[in-house]
């Protein structure tokens, strides 16, 4: 059952009222409303093809010419960070960091955000040259410099091996501690939703049937009993049946 999130107790970065999308006779997403707050990490799960990217997207002014209706209030300062790190080859690592910089000094500044991922001795490689954590870590960096009030995360960490991911979460969740943009994370992953997010929506026939606060201490893990609960009803609305849980269990 869908439990609320409770109030926003500040003036919400997001604020999405009766948005809706469609391609061709299909509806993706069906006239959904969503706030999220300074600070605030929101994770999105959903099964393939219920809508996350399209929402995504939407939120990142990337569905030009898509049909549909609604009012978008989202922030100027918005960064996307995909799967694939997306870097220009040609360019060194700083230079893709800081391409497009507007104000003063944005090498330095380009510099200092890879400082902060821990790639400083990777600046000057090339994109090429770079393991796939490197290569995430570079394109976490690009969004940071900007100081986006708005930061979306289309599954960033999908495609790198279990090491890797676990610690590029912990990155994320310091960065974002450090920084505070309000952030989405698309992901398939329910306990990567339960571990980084405080808040989690389950988006089911283009409409969100799930917004569960999460409160649980950071070193909580899949043995402990919140935790279970948590992930249990978040597998539940996404269709997982009890005998499937009792496997994964």
């Amino acid at each position: 059952m869908a439990q609320d999130s409770g109030r926003l107790t500040q003036q919400p970065v997001v604020a999405v009222r009766g948005l809706t999308r469609r391609y061709g006779e299909r509806t993706i997403i069906d006239n959904v409303d969503l706030d999220i707050g300074r600070g605030e990490f929101v994770a999105l799960l959903g099964r393939s093809g219920s809508g996350k990217s399209t929402f995504l997207r939407a939120l990142a002014g990337l569905d030009h010419g898509v049909p549909g209706s609604g009012r978008l209030g989202i922030p100027d300062a918005v960064s996307v960070v995909f799967q694939d790190a997306r870097l220009l080859p040609w360019k060194s690592v700083v230079d893709n960091v800081s391409l497009g910089l507007k104000g003063a000094t944005p090498r330095e500044r380009a510099l200092h955000a890879l400082a902060e991922v821990e790639l400083t001795a990777r600046a000057r490689a090339w994109p090429m040259q770079l393991s796939g954590g490197e290569q995430q870590r570079a394109a976490l960096a690009r969004s940071l410099v900007r100081e986006p009030e708005l930061l979306l995360l289309d599954e960033p960490f999908g495609a790198l091996d279990a090491l890797t991911r676990l610690r590029m979460q912990a990155l994320l969740l310091d960065l974002c501690a450090r920084h505070r943009p309000a952030v989405l994370l698309v992901t398939h992953d329910v306990d990567e939703a339960i571990h980084l997010a405080q808040r989690v929506l389950v988006l089911d026939q283009g409409r969100f049937t799930v917004d569960l606060k999460v409160d649980l201490p950071s070193e909580a893990g899949p043995r402990q009993r919140r935790f279970a609960e948590v992930r249990s009803e978040l597998l539940t609305s996404l269709g997982v049946t009890q005998e499937e849980l009792r496997r994964v269990a």
